[in-house]
């Protein structure tokens, strides 16, 4: 296999990994499947039963609970305000920005290359449209598409 595990990552019990995946300090619950060529950061949390699709991007701050779906090249972003260097002009370090946390509640599914801004929570079995790029909460049971992301239905059956 061509992954990186680090020793500081949590595995819950049959967890897939499958290639060319870097996991450092997050946790992972049981029964997740992680798709090929995904990064997940430290101090994140994924839950039981997920599956995250290939050539995803989950950074540091990102909580997703049980029975998500993450769709192929899903992006997060943990900054408000990203920039390379602070101030003086030197490389920013962990000292010069906060996280800011995202949370994805339990049964929600997030389409193919959506980008998940920092700050928001997609609520419990909401639906977030494929390309999507969510600026603000998505209510639960909610279905959501375009940019910036907005309701197109406000309740869907599971």
């Amino acid at each position: 296999m061509d992954y990186q595990i680090l020793n500081n990552v949590k595995l819950g019990e049959n967890v897939k990994i499958f290639n060319f995946v870097n996991l450092y300090g997050c946790a992972i619950g049981d029964n997740t499947k992680i798709g090929s060529f995904t990064e997940i950061q430290k101090n994140v949390n994924i839950g039981k039963n997920c599956k995250i699709s290939s050539h995803t991007f989950i950074c540091e701050g990102v909580e997703i609970e049980d029975d998500v779906f993450i769709g192929h090249n899903v992006t997060f972003i943990n900054d408000k305000y990203p920039r390379s260097t602070n101030g003086s002009g030197q490389l920013q370090t962990e000292a010069d920005w906060n996280v800011v946390k995202t949370l994805i509640k339990k049964g929600a599914s997030v389409g193919s290359s959506a980008t998940i801004l920092c700050g928001v929570t997609v609520g419990e079995n909401a639906i977030v449209g494929a390309g999507a790029v969510v600026t603000k909460d998505v209510p639960p049971d909610s279905i959501v598409a375009g940019v910036p992301a907005h309701i197109i239905k406000e309740q869907i059956e599971v």
